[in-house]
């Protein structure tokens, strides 16, 4: 009598393959998460036999994934910045435009001097940290203040800033400016940065691919999509030094809007930037 062939790594990948229809690339990263294997050990082991409850973990994700959720909230991590971060379905997941917003955050702060102070930075709507921990741990002279009205999302920025040794950085839950105005002594951040919840009520991506299932609240402000910019248009002067700057990621489609709501004064200079594609992603404004 003969017996079934062992399932394989290979073979399993195959064989999910050409039931879920799946890339080929998407059935790696889940294989790597579930055995622990890198790429090139997928390759030259993949004639190994896969354990019953590694090919059960394994086809539960691969299940899931065909319903469409993210890979990143099934392996629980998305790359930013080259470092690891945890990532589940109670943050928004880290975009690669947003990599963009490290780097304009970083030039700016680099040519900046405060005389001898502590260069200070906040980052409003932290979400899983990536933006702030980034900073705290590219430029360790920084000292960094990250919020976020959700403690779920506040717990999960912290988890990642100790686990990639983010030490310069501390976290705060505020809805906005709402526990950072009035403080005694007063609050003075050097660049104040936010990456807000810009998508208007009822947009049709609401509904499609990964946003699915990513948390609404980090997604879509219920409204036109600018109300996150009126408010940090309106209080950031009250919390930057002399000199201080507003850097923001927006819409593909809002840089006007959000350059008219900065052109208001006390802002001396109001500036749109592009991402690497030439689609137009932040807003950059000096006091």
């Amino acid at each position: 009598m003969s017996t079934l062939p062992k399932p394989t790594i290979e073979s399993v990948l195959q064989q999910t393959r050409e039931e879920t229809g799946l890339a080929p690339s998407e059935l790696r990263i889940l294989m790597t998460h579930i055995t622990g294997f890198d790429r090139v050990n997928l390759v030259t082991k993949g004639n190994r036999e896969l354990p019953m409850d590694q090919l059960s973990a394994f086809k539960s994700l691969a299940a899931k994934r065909q319903q469409g959720e993210p890979i990143a909230y099934l392996v629980q991590q998305k790359e930013f910045y080259s470092r690891p971060f945890f990532v589940d379905s109670r943050v928004l997941i880290p975009r690669p435009e947003t990599e963009e917003l490290v780097e304009h955050a970083l030039g700016f702060l680099q040519s900046k001097s405060t005389e001898n102070l502590l260069t200070r930075v906040l980052d409003i709507g932290c979400g899983s940290g990536a933006i702030a921990v980034s900073l705290a741990l590219e430029n360790p002279i920084l000292e960094v203040t990250a919020t976020d009205i959700s403690a779920d999302a506040l717990w999960v920025a912290q988890f990642n800033a100790n686990e990639l040794g983010a030490k310069n950085i501390r976290f705060v839950q505020s809805d906005l400016f709402e526990n950072l105005l009035n403080q005694t002594p007063s609050l003075a951040f050097d660049l104040i940065c936010s990456n807000p919840p810009y998508i208007e009520q009822g947009d049709e991506h609401l509904s499609q691919g990964d946003l699915r299932f990513e948390p609404q609240q980090a997604l879509t402000d219920g409204g036109d999509g600018l109300r996150f910019y009126r408010e940090i248009a309106q209080h950031s002067p009250s919390l930057l030094r002399a000199g201080g700057g507003v850097l923001v990621e927006h819409g593909h489609l809002q840089q006007a809007a959000v350059k008219a709501l900065f052109s208001k004064g006390p802002y001396v200079h109001v500036q749109g930037l592009p991402d690497l594609a030439g689609t137009p992603r932040f807003v950059f404004a000096h006091i």
